[in-house]
């Protein structure tokens, strides 16, 4: 019989605790790929109107290369959409594994290694498969080479800063920290995704995807690693 302050008629409650991260980062999983699937319909001519609109809102009416707000806002936008960019998500992956190496926080290291390299190389597929053509309604206000869909800013941001924000969270002690930094790292990768279609190289369906299939890899690559565990013991987790 249970005595009175015995906790074990509240072991679901730590039970459910405990499953309540893998479930989220599955339902997260779920419904990036459901919303990218969602997104592909759109490059057989759905939803052309609505890309075009969003591209038009964002330029003067009477000069679409000129892009609203005051000048200082393009520079603003030109220095946040370097923050997506492959050369600053690879310094500060290659900075945070050198610190999980020397914490010898294993499983954290095997999860950078699959994350971004393996969300490149996926993003790379997907650019070549669909060949989507970048917006020719509005003036280009940085360079671009590859083709538009998915955003490879919007996706590598969010797979690099959600994974980045998931292992600084894992080391903070306070609920209020963990969210501070999760929120950061969302708050990022809009900005990021947002910064593309303000300068206009891509439409806003390429970045709603590569921030549903960024999400949904980042999410799998975790949940992958968090139930492999049992099978791949690394030492200390991360």
């Amino acid at each position: 019989m249970d005595q009175p302050g015995d906790p074990r008629p509240l072991s679901w409650l730590g039970r459910l605790a405990g499953q309540a991260a893998p479930l989220l980062a599955l339902a997260i999983c779920a419904g990036g790929l459901l919303g990218f699937l969602e997104l592909m319909e759109v490059l057989e001519g759905e939803g052309r109107s609505y890309d075009e609109a969003v591209l038009r809102a964002l330029r003067r009416p009477d000069d679409l290369a000129d892009p609203i707000g005051p000048p200082w806002l393009e520079l603003t936008m030109r220095d946040i959409t370097a923050l997506g960019g492959i050369p600053v998500l690879g310094l500060l992956s290659v900075l945070a594994l050198g610190w999980l190496v020397l914490r010898r926080r294993w499983q954290s290291v095997v999860l950078l290694l699959i994350s971004l390299p393996g969300g490149m190389l996926l993003n790379a597929m997907l650019k070549q498969g669909f060949d989507r053509p970048r917006p020719s309604l509005v003036a280009h206000l940085v360079e671009v080479e590859t083709s538009s869909f998915p955003s490879g800013h919007a996706m590598l941001s969010a797979v690099g800063f959600l994974t980045l924000g998931a292992l600084l969270a894992g080391a903070a002690k306070r609920r209020r920290e963990r969210g501070y930094v999760l929120a950061v790292a969302v708050l990022l990768t809009l900005l990021i995704g947002g910064s593309r279609v303000y300068l206009g190289v891509h439409w806003p369906s390429d970045v709603l995807a590569g921030w549903c299939l960024g999400a949904a890899w980042a999410m799998g690559c975790w949940l992958l690693l968090r139930f492999g565990r049992r099978f791949m013991p690394l030492g200390r987790r991360g």
